[in-house]
């Protein structure tokens, strides 16, 4: 069976874990606690072929971002997570996709953009053309 390696990233508070545990289980949590790191399988079908997606729910908090490079070099794609109602999270995406880039030592690496808590417009401070004009394919 086919294995694939992803990795999400993105700032602390920007809801990684919930989008990981929603994906994997199909429930929403409400209540943060700060992930230091977590790890998911889940049985997938790619080009009608069963795979196991193992994904690895990263720290957000900058005390853990040495962990990083390790993350990226065993990651063979990444979901880079910003919060809507942030900028700031917004803004650190691109020093993440850099390290990415670095460590890899390859431009073309499968990335996804991510704009989370769509919920909050009224609170919004990241449009979606910024999230088109980042570079990556997003998706909000």
């Amino acid at each position: 069976m086919r294995e694939y390696k992803v990795v999400v990233l993105g700032s602390g508070g920007v809801g990684k874990s919930a989008l990981t545990v929603q994906f994997v289980t199909g429930s929403f949590i409400e209540k943060y606690d700060p992930t230091i790191e977590d790890f998911y399988r889940k049985e997938i079908e790619v080009d009608s072929s069963p795979s196991v997606l193992e994904i690895l729910d990263t720290a957000g908090t900058e005390q853990f971002a040495s962990m990083r490079d390790l993350y990226i070099k065993n990651g063979q794609g990444f979901i880079l997570v910003y919060s809507l109602v942030n900028q700031q999270s917004f803004q650190d995406i691109k020093p993440m996709r850099d390290q990415i880039i670095r460590v890899k030592r390859y431009e073309r690496v499968p990335m996804i953009l991510v704009g989370n808590k769509v919920d909050l417009e009224g609170e919004r401070e990241v449009s979606s053309g910024e999230g088109k004009d980042r570079g990556l394919t997003p998706v909000l």
